[in-house]
């Protein structure tokens, strides 16, 4: 499934207070069916599904939801109580129980309750609330997805800056892309936000940090503003959106920064190997949590396998149990602590400890792929029997020749 985005514009204030109702009536539905499972030893997807009926019939505003409106948003309701099963039984914690909705920014319409332009340059909400005919402005490569394809989902969703369509398209991306043979192995870090076998280092610009001080002349203006228990006056929702949008910003900046550095990394390797940090667990660190959540490691894995799956590429997460402290060369486990940034081993091996967690999680990843390694002191790379294949994917791994880095820098 590809999703493709379209700002919804030239609509008056009628229109998006329509879309806002159509949201809050979404989140009326979601909250309803999580109710019925509280209350319902046993309770099913179907009983979820029929209770949409009965809320249309006892109350007016959720009747102008659209049918399939209302049950996508008892399948949202529904897909919270199947992951906190689900994390119940494989023993995560937390198990993430199921909460009510209280601030929801985004209602999904299924195959009806919207009309497409011919030319999708508008788009038309034909359900109960009529929110009417908004113009969608993206791109041309966006628009012509959204008009070859067949669409299963249409959602909208409220940010700061306006709001947004979400087509859900029935195509899978698939590209070719240049196989060049190489291998990498990356450990993710804060001085470092990347660094691999060959010592290449990346550093993380630090959006949040950089934009601190104006979030936080805008958190005081709006403080200032803000009446306890009393209607809030128009300055004061002027500053609110200021600041979601100032927030807006930095979320784009991050993943932008993810997006373009996960494609540049894959789109030059093979075969990429990464650390699969428990970030749940590492944000408890008061000192580090800021820190953590800013450089968004999740989010930058997440666009790792993505691009992998759209070329065909090998892209494995590993476990980052002691790959900074067990020596690369001899295998010796050298104990360290966070401000020890030099691994030294009585074998002689000396190197940055980055580098050599990188090294590691290269090789912990060849093996997950059943590639055989030789330590050899050149720059990692693959050898294939035809260079410039076209499918990658069709290539027997299990006969690659893999040559692994031994000494940084080479």
């Amino acid at each position: 499934m590809l999703v493709r985005e379209a700002k919804l514009k030239d609509g008056s204030a009628q229109q998006y207070q329509a879309l806002d109702e159509a949201i809050r009536t979404g989140q009326f539905v979601r909250n309803k069916c999580l109710r019925l499972w509280m209350d319902t030893r046993g309770c099913t997807r179907a009983q979820m599904q029929a209770l949409c009926k009965d809320l249309a019939k006892e109350f007016p505003f959720a009747k102008k939801l659209n049918s399939m409106a209302r049950q996508a948003h008892a399948a949202r309701a529904w897909q919270a109580v199947n992951r906190f099963y689900k994390n119940g039984r494989e023993g995560v914690k937390p198990v993430g129980y199921p909460k009510f909705k209280k601030h929801s920014r985004s209602v999904e319409y299924k195959t009806s309750g919207w009309k497409l332009s011919d030319d999708a340059k508008t788009l038309t909400f034909t359900d109960g609330f009529a929110a009417g005919t908004f113009s969608l402005y993206c791109n041309s490569a966006a628009r012509e997805d959204i008009l070859r394809s067949q669409i299963n989902r249409v959602r909208v969703v409220r940010r700061a800056d306006g709001y947004y369509a979400q087509f859900c398209l029935d195509i899978e991306r698939q590209e070719l892309g240049n196989y060049t043979g190489n291998v990498l192995g990356i450990d993710l870090g804060l001085t470092y936000f990347v660094k691999d076998q060959n010592d290449n280092a990346v550093a993380y610009p630090q959006y949040l940090r950089k934009s601190e001080r104006r979030l936080k002349r805008l958190q005081r203006r709006l403080s200032r503003k803000h009446r306890k228990g009393k209607k809030q006056s128009a300055n004061s929702h002027k500053n609110r959106k200021q600041l979601g949008r100032a927030h807006l910003k930095v979320q784009r900046q991050r993943k932008d920064w993810a997006i373009k550095l996960a494609r540049a990394l894959v789109a030059s390797h093979e075969v990429v190997a990464y650390e699969d940090l428990p970030v749940r667990n590492l944000v408890r660190n008061h000192h580090l949590a800021k820190s953590i959540s800013d450089a968004a490691w999740s989010q930058f894995s997440d666009f790792l396998d993505y691009y992998g799956k759209v070329w065909g590429k090998a892209v494995v997460a590993v476990n980052p149990a002691f790959t900074s402290q067990d020596c690369y060369q001899c295998g010796r486990r050298v104990k360290k602590s966070l401000s020890t940034r030099t691994h030294e081993c009585v074998c002689g091996a000396k190197l940055c400890r980055d580098t050599n967690a990188a090294i590691n999680i290269l090789n912990r990843g060849l093996e997950m792929l059943g590639i055989s390694t030789e330590g050899h002191s050149e720059t990692a790379c693959v050898s294939q029997e035809t260079p410039g294949e076209t499918n990658p994917a069709a290539v027997d791994r299990q006969r690659l020749a893999v040559r692994v880095v031994t000494e940084p820098g080479i």
